[in-house]
């Protein structure tokens, strides 16, 4: 079966589903290709920064999210080593115009908002995407139930193992020789925690603790630990678990919320990067009516936990980029083409430099501040915590801007 699409998006994540709603409020159709039988999404929440908060706005989905999410009042870094808390950093002041809005967002309730947002019909299931050509007028997307699309553009946004990606020859992934261990506990009663970012460093580890509303936390682990080294461990959250108490053992408060997890809401993901100076030159990071966004562009570690919100940047960026390529504007099917190639182009051209400095600034303050050496470890809990929780602050502060410039 052969059909022919305008726009086509690979991946029915953040930013796939971002995006699709993105052009459907400028009225432009898409189609969205999803591998899986329905949404699914890896992990189980996300810090949401000042600056997604703003592309959700532009999106018009930011205040169908906040009611479900409490905003966080203030950031806390702890030793788990001596107890001290060496930040304690306020994120509001009585609505000034420079605070920080953070929040904890379950990521099912996210993709589900956006998707609820689009035409009935856009998303695709069950299209897994093997294979990707492209000719003269169209990209060929070949699917794995062996249909044919012909799409005038094509999004990927199919995360970190992006087919896309692939195609448009960006360099394969780094791999730090850390995890994330990740967990959501669960409170039918309520769990009573203040609404604050609390994390806690110390034994090669960091940990953070977030409500998410008034009934689970989020909590995350990352530490020097490659589980592609022992894929038993990485399979066992029993074991996952006990390592990350091991780490923890210095702070009550973490240790409860841990221990108060179920097995099943433990997982394990280590943390690679793709090559900030990728953004820069050297590769092609569009490609005639092909581009990519979000972990399929610039994956990052989550250190400064910017990728979910950089991929919704992204996003709106995008489609602005098109908007202005394909609305209200007359001429042929040759200038038209044109047209779009030159808003892709402008919106890599717009991203790179973001996309530099994010992926850089997530894997040196995940660097520092679980360095193991005595002089680093001294100088980290001396002065440079307070340095990096301003610096990840400071990236948050990042306007995307709206819809239609």
């Amino acid at each position: 079966m052969e059909v022919s699409e305008d726009l086509v998006i690979v991946g029915a994540g953040i930013g796939g589903v971002a995006t699709a709603l993105g052009l459907h409020r400028l009225g432009l159709r898409s189609l969205v290709l999803e591998s899986a039988d329905s949404l699914r999404a890896s992990g189980f929440a996300l810090t949401q920064w000042s600056n997604a908060w703003k592309a959700m706005d532009a999106l018009g989905v930011g205040g169908l999210l906040r009611q479900h999410h409490p905003q966080l009042r203030r950031l806390t870094v702890t030793s788990n080593v001596t107890g001290e808390t060496v930040t304690d950093l306020t994120f509001t002041r009585s609505g000034e115009s420079n605070d920080v809005e953070v929040r904890c967002v379950s990521r099912q309730m996210l993709v589900e908002t956006l998707s609820k947002q689009l035409p009935q019909g856009t998303i695709r299931f069950g299209s897994k995407v093997v294979s990707i050509e492209q000719d003269r007028k169209s990209c060929l997307i070949h699917l794995a139930d062996g249909t044919l699309i012909r799409a005038k553009v094509l999004i990927g946004c199919d995360g970190v193992n992006s087919v896309v990606a692939k195609w448009l020859g960006l360099p394969g992934l780094v791999s730090t020789g850390r995890s994330s261990i990740r967990g959501l506990a669960h409170y039918p009663e309520g769990h009573g925690f203040e609404p604050r970012f609390a994390q806690f460093f110390g034994n090669g580890a960091r940990f953070g603790i977030l409500p998410c509303d008034e009934r689970t936390i989020y909590w995350f682990c990352t530490l020097l630990f490659n589980p592609q080294d022992d894929a038993t461990t990485k399979d066992d959250p029993l074991k996952l678990r006990e390592i990350v108490l091991s780490g923890i053992e210095g702070a009550p408060e973490a240790v409860s919320v841990v221990e108060h997890t179920d097995l099943n809401s433990i997982m394990c993901s280590p943390l690679r990067y793709r090559s900030p100076w990728t953004m820069l030159w050297g590769h092609e990071l569009c490609k005639g009516k092909v581009t990519v966004i979000g972990d399929a562009m610039h994956p990052m570690t989550p250190d400064i936990g910017q990728g979910g919100c950089s991929a919704l940047e992204d996003a709106v960026v995008l489609v602005r980029c098109l908007g202005e390529a394909l609305l209200g504007i007359t001429g042929s099917e040759e200038q038209r083409d044109q047209r779009v190639k030159e808003g892709l182009e402008k919106y890599v051209k717009q991203r790179r430099g973001r996309w530099f400095r994010l992926i850089l600034t997530a894997y040196w303050v995940g660097r520092l501040q679980q360095s193991g050496g005595t002089a680093i470890s001294f100088l980290r809990n001396r002065f440079m915590v307070g340095m990096l929780s301003w610096v990840t602050v400071q990236t948050s502060m990042f306007d995307c801007g709206k819809l239609q410039g």
